[in-house]
């Protein structure tokens, strides 16, 4: 779990964050969304340490990541995964020496020891058949997909990830989603997402921090968004009038169902309970 509590930047006279509180949740994909400039690329950046917050504190698993030392952070850092916009792949290595990486940096171990790690987060991502190949002999989403491997190889607690679905088709988009979650879920990663892209925020976000102007507008789930009265939101999330009669379809849709009548039941059961306490 990673724990923002009011967390500020400013760069000259221009505040970016303004005083953001947040919790990015263990076993979950936490999203931060937002349009340009609204400040979730700074507070990604200022989450990992490449940016120091003016002010507030940023919490790993409780331990105050803004009050450590460069040492203590390079612990901390070494339990991070990070798979960038571009995959910022090495162009003069194969697939295998790209994942092995990390492992080099921060590992201990033999090379055959290195090696089985390697091929198991190749085989996860299913790349093994494409271990001997380089970057421009594979295809964006395969390297992706070896980005997400090498994020991986060091058995991380936290995975940042930076808009993971740039430039991949929609089809591609959708099974980077799916491995990115369950291995999330496979291994309790506390995984925070940069994303632009709305299928993700629709099928993925288990957590989702609306950024707007430099402040938390909105937090919520995916489900929660359908039925959010928050304009602001609403007009980011269904800006064109496809996504707006979807919206309305799946609004529809529950209310049919039935199941409305469910969460006010659980509701009251939740009430109840607390007026007993």
């Amino acid at each position: 779990m990673i724990e923002l509590q009011d967390i500020r930047k400013s760069f000259g006279d221009k505040e970016i964050l303004k005083g953001v509180s947040a919790v990015m949740e263990s076993g979950k994909v936490n999203l931060i969304i937002g349009s340009s400039g609204s400040g979730k690329t700074v507070m990604m950046k200022c989450m990992v340490g490449l940016i120091e917050v003016d002010a507030g504190i940023i919490k790993y698993d409780g331990q105050n990541f803004t009050g450590m030392d460069n040492h203590q952070r390079k612990e901390i850092r070494q339990k991070i995964g990070m798979l960038f916009q571009g995959s910022a792949l090495f162009d003069s290595m194969t697939v295998e020496q790209n994942v092995m990486f990390p492992l080099d940096m921060f590992g201990t171990g033999s090379y055959r020891e290195k090696k089985k790690r390697v091929d198991e987060c190749l085989e996860r991502v299913n790349l093994r058949d494409a271990a001997k190949k380089f970057p421009a002999e594979i295809s964006g989403g395969m390297k992706k997909r070896v980005g997400i491997a090498r994020a991986i190889v060091l058995n991380p607690k936290y995975l940042f990830c930076d808009e993971p679905n740039s430039g991949l088709d929609p089809q591609t988009s959708l099974l980077i989603d799916q491995l990115i979650k369950e291995l999330t879920q496979e291994y309790n990663i506390t995984t925070v997402i940069n994303t632009h892209d709305m299928n993700t925020v629709m099928e993925s976000g288990d957590n989702i921090v609306y950024m707007y102007k430099g402040q938390k507008q909105w937090e919520g789930t995916n489900k929660d968004i359908v039925f959010s009265k928050d304009q602001l939101l609403n007009d980011f999330i269904f800006a064109s009038e496809f996504l707006r009669e979807a919206k309305e379809m799946r609004q529809t849709d529950f209310f049919r169902s039935g199941k409305w009548r469910e969460s006010l039941g659980n509701g009251g059961e939740e009430k109840k309970g607390a007026e007993k306490k």
